[in-house]
């Protein structure tokens, strides 16, 4: 796997937690790693451009320098879908100008994590789907579930739509993202049953970095 895209059952669910710790995990595996968000919103401006604090995590935790706009080619400020903030700002978000960004640092990897924004069904402009984007970048999908109330809901509805994208889902992740959920086990025990993908991880609850390496060993199944 030299690329994987990384989305979520919805919004704060957990996918930016999840690209940081698989992009560490395979820097300690020797690997020559970069992150992507090509789509943000809720930025702030600075003078230079636009800045969105996952993406600035994401940047932070590449192998080695990289351009601010080739990891994160389009910041927008208000924090609403991407379609809705880009018109608010008069600008227009071009494929190609993130195939571009990604072409140049795929040549500097091993290993690129590219994060989606939002859930899977978004329309970042008026003619692009988010899996347009993914269609054209050929990548394999990871889907983020936050372990709550109606995440197998959430959880199923979204790998019905990527498949029928005709998208590869190669794994899945379990975010523990409310501590009063009692039925998280139980949930997640019933999710693997039922997504035809492997469970790679499962990150308790507000965990250190440590502790949310549990269950990984089907991340290296990927490599």
């Amino acid at each position: 796997m030299q690329s994987c895209f990384i989305t979520g059952t919805d919004t704060g669910i957990g996918k930016t937690r999840f690209t940081l710790e698989l992009m560490r995990y395979g820097k300690r595996q020797g690997l020559r790693v970069a992150g992507m968000k090509p789509v943000a919103s809720g930025s702030v401006k600075t003078d230079r451009g636009n800045r969105n604090g996952d993406a600035l995590a994401i940047l932070a935790e590449c192998s080695s320098p990289l351009r601010y706009e080739d990891v994160n080619p389009y910041a927008f400020i208000d924090p609403v879908a991407p379609v809705i903030a880009a018109k608010r700002e008069n600008r227009s978000i071009s494929m190609e100008t993130i195939m571009r960004a990604y072409d140049r640092l795929h040549s500097t990897a091993d290993l690129v994590v590219i994060e989606g924004i939002g859930g899977w069904k978004i329309q970042l402009d008026e003619e692009i789907m988010l899996s347009d984007l993914v269609a054209r970048l050929q990548l394999p999908v990871i889907l983020v579930v936050g372990i709550r109330l109606g995440c197998l809901n959430h959880a199923m509805l979204t790998v019905e739509s990527i498949r029928r994208d005709c998208l590869t889902l190669c794994g899945w992740v379990a975010n523990s993202i409310d501590q009063d959920f009692t039925d998280g086990e139980d949930s997640i025990r019933l999710l693997q049953r039922s997504i035809p993908a492997p469970l790679l991880a499962h990150m308790p609850y507000a965990c250190s970095a440590s502790d949310c390496l549990i269950s990984w060993e089907g991340i290296s199944n990927l490599y």
